[in-house]
């Protein structure tokens, strides 16, 4: 008996599959990166360097973050956008009536908007108005006697971009201008969805291209999330899905010095699993990371 007993452990341990290592998606998203890199490297390496530029990563908490923390007029700290867990964020703002949470996004949307923790809908609501703020920006830049035709020209661009993204019906859970630009549209309701998506991109997207459409409209985040969804939803009627255009980081461009190296991958998994925390802490299902 204890032979047999044996023979069917060893049995079993040879039948259970073996477990693979744990992934985690700054990791994930950093291998992405790398193998687009050597891609491009490859494709560069018979005539040079192609065209591309070497970018400055756009990291750190968003633009506000010092108005944000010298703000006492809730008689307390308020939680650090660049240390502050999201599960601290969550609680800070779950203590908090409608009356201080609005008042909050009035005065520093920018940050309430890219505070990974916040409640969803109150993210919606704050980068609306921050995008509306920069919008009226652009547009008074674009007559700015004071200003060049080229900073007409692109201020015109910009406030086009803006009036875009303000558009009825979208949901934009993260928005910050500076640099290319970086933002997170949801496409679907994360507050019923049962099963959730995260498209990351991997080089020359930016605030300007990531929804593009056109012949490569499913090679952009935009195109991506939107056709995933209906995917989802042919293979689960009925079944409530989100999937997140996550476009969260500075992307390479073009074939440069950028494309071969890990160095914005590595800027950019911190925000990427800090955004993911803060979802969690929403209540959403644990995401999909498609990179």
């Amino acid at each position: 008996m204890k032979r047999s007993a044996n023979r069917n452990a060893k049995h079993s341990a040879q039948r259970r599959p073996r477990q693979g290592p744990q992934r985690r998606p700054g990791q994930r998203l950093r291998r992405t990166l790398i193998a687009v890199a050597l891609v491009t490297a490859a494709v560069g390496g018979t005539a040079g360097w192609a065209v591309g530029s070497e970018e400055t990563a756009v990291t750190g908490p968003p633009p506000g973050a010092d108005a944000w923390r010298a703000d006492t007029s809730l008689g307390r700290p308020l939680p650090d956008p660049a240390t502050a867990p999201a599960d601290e964020v969550a609680d800070f703002f779950a203590g908090l009536g409608p009356a201080r949470r609005e008042a909050l996004v009035r005065r520093h949307p920018l940050t309430v908007g890219n505070l990974d923790g916040a409640p969803v809908a109150l993210r919606y609501e704050a980068n609306r108005q921050a995008l509306k703020s920069t919008w009226e920006g652009a547009k008074a830049r674009a007559t700015d006697p004071g200003l060049t035709l080229q900073d007409h020209q692109r201020a015109r661009a910009e406030a086009d971009r803006y009036a875009e993204l303000l558009a009825p019906g979208r949901q934009i859970l993260a928005f910050d201008p500076r640099g290319r630009g970086q933002v997170a549209e949801v496409y679907g309701d994360l507050a019923s969805a049962r099963h959730t998506a995260v498209v990351v991109p991997g080089s020359d997207i930016d605030l300007a291209t990531f929804d593009r459409g056109g012949e490569n409209r499913y090679g952009k985040p935009a195109g991506m999330a939107r056709s995933l969804r209906d995917r989802m939803a042919r293979q689960s009627p009925g079944t409530p899905t989100a999937v997140i255009a996550w476009v969260g980081y500075t992307t390479p461009v073009g074939i440069g010095p950028d494309a071969a190296t890990s160095r914005l991958a590595e800027a950019g998994a911190p925000r990427l699993a800090r955004f993911l925390r803060g979802l969690a802490t929403t209540g959403a299902p644990a995401p999909t990371v498609l990179c």
